[in-house]
């Protein structure tokens, strides 16, 4: 795997980014680091007492237009690193206490990142990414990844379509979905702890409850009870600029039809209270 003629996420540009060509993502072929941290607000299940050794990548492949994150995902920043160099920052991680090793929206540089996960660590590796991904990259994660976080954003390819320029989202993120459970098996605890398996995020958009609702169908419909674990986030804080209704948090009615409707699917996992919705749990880039 190489960054010349890149097609490693679904928009497969086909740039040759070894010659500073620019794809959709606007990605250079070294990866970038634009942050690295012992993060205590993941699921606890992850953090654990120590926090996961989050390393957070510049740039993204999907780009939503009401990110979080988009300090440093709307742009490639950060500091640049090869794969020893990468090595050696998930292993002082792990010194300083990671339950984990994080990686943060990682695809664009799997390059970079495969022969950084040679050989195994000692702690779980996660893949946290948007879920707008293609099968073919994701095999060649296999047995290096312990938990798979992919989001599951979106039902509706309209909304996916306005919201992150990807028309195709659902049914591509549904078959990675599929692939990552796959690779993994079901959820295994080890105590209060996940050891391995995957655990499906999505967060719920003001104005666009249906599209939630749909979103906890097809996991439903498609996994047994426990096979994936669900994490139902409520912490939608508004960037500035944003029409209406992305320019307010979710009301309390739209998040608990939406958290009755995870129960009525028969799903398990995790919820959050509305302080989660706080540009404070948003990390200093």
């Amino acid at each position: 795997m190489n960054y010349a003629n890149c097609e490693l996420c679904p928009r497969r540009c086909g740039v040759n980014r070894t010659a500073g060509q620019k794809g959709r993502c606007g990605c250079p072929d070294t990866a970038l680091i634009a942050k690295t941290m012992l993060h205590k607000w993941e699921e606890p299940a992850l953090a654990g007492n120590g926090g996961s050794g989050a390393v957070f990548f510049g740039g993204c492949t999907l780009g939503c237009v009401y990110c979080q994150n988009r300090a440093i995902s709307a742009r490639p920043v950060g500091k640049a690193v090869d794969s020893a160099q990468l090595r050696q920052i998930m292993e002082d991680l792990i010194e300083q206490g990671a339950e984990n090793i994080d990686l943060v929206t990682p695809t664009q540089y799997l390059p970079t990142i495969l022969p950084a996960l040679e050989p195994r660590l000692p702690v779980p590796v996660v893949y946290n990414c948007g879920g707008y991904e293609r099968v073919e990259t994701l095999k060649m994660l296999e047995g290096k990844v312990d938990i798979y976080l992919p989001d599951l954003k979106y039902a509706d390819n309209r909304l996916a379509r306005a919201l992150s320029g990807a028309p195709d989202y659902f049914e591509t993120a549904c078959a990675a979905i599929r692939e990552m459970v796959r690779q993994t098996g079901p959820v295994v605890w080890e105590g209060e702890k996940i050891k391995s398996g995957v655990i499906v995020r999505h967060l719920i958009l003001p104005g666009f409850v249906d599209n939630s609702l749909k979103v906890l169908d097809w996991l439903g419909e498609n996994f047994a009870p426990g096979e994936i674990l669900v994490s139902l986030m409520r912490q939608y804080t508004p960037m500035p600029g944003l029409p209406a209704p992305l320019n307010r948090p979710i009301t309390d009615e739209e998040y608990d039809a939406v958290l009755s409707w995870m129960y009525l699917n028969d799903l398990e996992g995790f919820t959050q209270d509305k302080t989660a919705a706080d540009q404070q749990y948003i990390p200093d880039f």
